[in-house]
């Protein structure tokens, strides 16, 4: 039996078995994957890894602005239309004074499919079952890829009626550090997450679990959400307008320009607010 070969992600070690990647085996000189690699699975979109140091002088960058910013930044490097998450995917709560439930991270991803094995019918051996469904075909191998500035990215099904994401299992990734959750699915315990006040970005409430239901099949690959690519180490930035995530090799120039854009915003509407007579808020200090 061959011995899994490890990589150093995000300051984890991760075996390659896990992320669902194969070793290249008798690459052609051209650099071309061969027919075996062909055979075997290819991804072709590379998965870059940046240090903890190199994500928070990013996170700085992008500290406080609003997807409506970054919306324009993008449009300033010539992304129009990139980026920016089907409505569909929304806050699940909002915090309109200190505004909390707004999420600046670092993308690291996951992709779960439908499962393919049939349900256990129920009845004798159904929580051996479940457990055995958790730890072999539905886990969590992205966990030890959490740390401070993440935001992880759940690809799902979309339609399927699952709780992939629950009040227990989104502590333990904050806990880590998560600072928030993005997913094209469901979640479950959706009044309990609401009262944990932990971001999260959903199409709607799910309720089964997932043995049964869906498999992992990815870590820290690209995914879909929403119609938008996640590469893993883009910034995703979340609020009551929405999603959007901004591809890494732009992201620098992107957050310099939403920076005016915030600005200039402010300055405004604070001589607004004094006009109107508002008493000033978090949005304009």
């Amino acid at each position: 039996m061959r011995a899994a070969r490890l990589i150093l992600i995000g300051g984890a070690v991760v075996s390659l078995a896990i992320l669902g990647q194969r070793p290249q085996a008798g690459k052609a000189a051209s650099g071309r994957p061969t027919l075996e690699d062909l055979r075997k699975g290819v991804g072709f979109i590379p998965t870059p890894v940046f240090s903890t140091e190199q994500d928070k002088r990013l996170l700085a960058l992008f500290e406080g602005l609003r997807v409506a910013d970054v919306s324009d930044g993008m449009d300033s490097v010539g992304l129009h239309g990139v980026g920016r998450v089907d409505p569909a995917v929304h806050a699940l709560w909002r915090d309109t004074r200190k505004f909390t439930h707004r999420i600046v991270g670092i993308a690291v991803t996951a992709r779960y499919v439908p499962a393919r094995q049939p349900p256990h019918p129920g009845g004798e051996g159904f929580d051996a079952w479940v457990g055995a469904s958790y730890r072999e075909r539905t886990p969590e191998p992205f966990v030890p890829l959490l740390r401070p500035g993440t935001c992880l990215v759940i690809e799902e099904a979309v339609g399927l009626d699952v709780g992939s994401i629950g009040s227990n299992n989104i502590m333990g990734w904050r806990l880590r550090g998560c600072v928030g959750v993005v997913t094209n699915g469901t979640a479950r315990d959706t009044d309990e997450i609401i009262t944990e006040r932990i971001p999260l970005y959903f199409r709607g409430p799910g309720r089964g679990i997932r043995p049964g239901r869906n498999e992992i099949e990815s870590v820290n690959r690209p995914v879909v959400i929403g119609g938008v690519t996640v590469v893993p180490g883009d910034v995703v930035v979340a609020d009551g307008d929405g999603v959007v995530v901004v591809p890494r090799p732009y992201a620098e120039r992107v957050a310099r320009y939403a920076r005016r854009v915030l600005k200039s915003d402010k300055a405004a509407r604070k001589a607004l607010y004094r006009r109107l007579g508002i008493p000033e808020d978090e949005s304009v200090k």
